[in-house]
């Protein structure tokens, strides 16, 4: 008898839907698998959310959720105490790798390179008080570059916001970064073993959230052209942050790549890992599982197989 799989998707996050999207592609996916497939959109009704879990008795649930709830751990401690097994990573792993500014504690702790930053607050942004110009701000705990900002040297001694352009709200967490010139890439892990590096190439300035989620918004290369014991290198950190943060199943580890210094050593820094990597049409982890020898289905299919509990073992 075929697995039952419920799929995941929607959730209250800004991501949800690219979330919605990401389970549609996942349910066809593993139907065409032969898979048994349900779809549950999570959304404020928790109890309804559970009662067709508990109906439905699935097998396994794909996650198909993005951001708040769905990546953070939440959702994955509600599936831990239903004894339900699912896909991507657990608890623990989500809620750092979701967390940046725990995530780049970890980075640090293992050895890996991170862009000069730290966590700052509403005041210090207003007071211009953040770090040397050019820099990135950032919300420690969303995904798809939302509420990502850039400042330049050209606007030097001018504060970032003011009380009435501040994007964020006044409790939740910034992260800044020093801007790493250069390249944007990324590399997708899979039950620990790198598949391949995918170079970005945005049309517009920079990977934004219009850029990720338009047809045509950006231009994604693999193998990345780069030299090969960089391409190791880079590789080898996905799989290493990957294992540092106790991440299962698939994650994605961003990376910028700096080669505009001629005659210096290319920089490479790891900017975050992505525990729920977008399976939209035009997501990255499935462009590299293709590179890598995985079909769109084959590489659902084995997510599912991989589903557990985090305490199963």
């Amino acid at each position: 008898m075929a697995k039952k799989i419920g799929v995941l998707m929607g959730g209250l996050s800004s991501e949800r839907e690219v979330s919605l999207n990401s389970g549609k592609n996942v349910a066809e996916a593993l139907a065409k698998k032969g898979y048994n497939v349900f779809t549950v959109d999570l959304t404020e009704d928790i109890e309804a959310f559970v009662a067709t879990l508990k109906r439905e008795k699935p097998d396994a649930v794909f996650n198909a959720l993005h951001g708040k709830y769905g990546e953070d751990g939440c959702v994955q401690g509600l599936l831990e105490l239903m004894k339900i097994p699912y896909t991507h990573s657990g608890p623990a792993a989500s809620a750092l790798a979701m967390n940046k500014v725990k995530a780049r504690q970890v980075y640090k702790s293992a050895g890996l390179p991170v862009a000069e930053g730290r966590q700052v607050s509403k005041a210090e942004i207003l007071a211009d008080k953040v770090l040397p110009r050019p820099f990135v701000l950032k919300p420690a705990c969303d995904g798809s570059s939302v509420g990502v900002y850039i400042f330049g040297k050209e606007t030097e001694g001018k504060p970032p916001f003011d009380e009435t352009t501040y994007p964020y709200p006044d409790s939740r967490p910034v992260l800044a970064e020093e801007y790493i010139a250069g390249r944007e890439m990324t590399v997708a892990v899979l039950n620990g073993k790198a598949l391949g590096v995918l170079e970005i190439v945005p049309t517009v300035d920079w990977y934004d959230y219009s850029a990720k989620y338009t047809d045509g918004g950006a231009q994604h290369i693999v193998p990345a052209d780069m030299p090969a014991d960089d391409y190791a290198a880079m590789m080898a950190m996905a799989e290493k942050a990957h294992e540092a943060l106790g991440c299962r199943g698939v994650s994605r580890t961003d990376f910028r790549y700096d080669d505009t210094k001629k005659g210096e050593k290319p920089r490479i820094v790891v900017l975050e890992t992505n525990t729920q990597p977008g399976m939209t049409s035009l997501s990255l982890v499935p462009d590299i599982a293709r590179f890598a020898g995985y079909s769109y289905e084959d590489l659902v299919a084995a997510l599912v197989e991989e589903a557990r509990c985090e305490n199963s073992d």
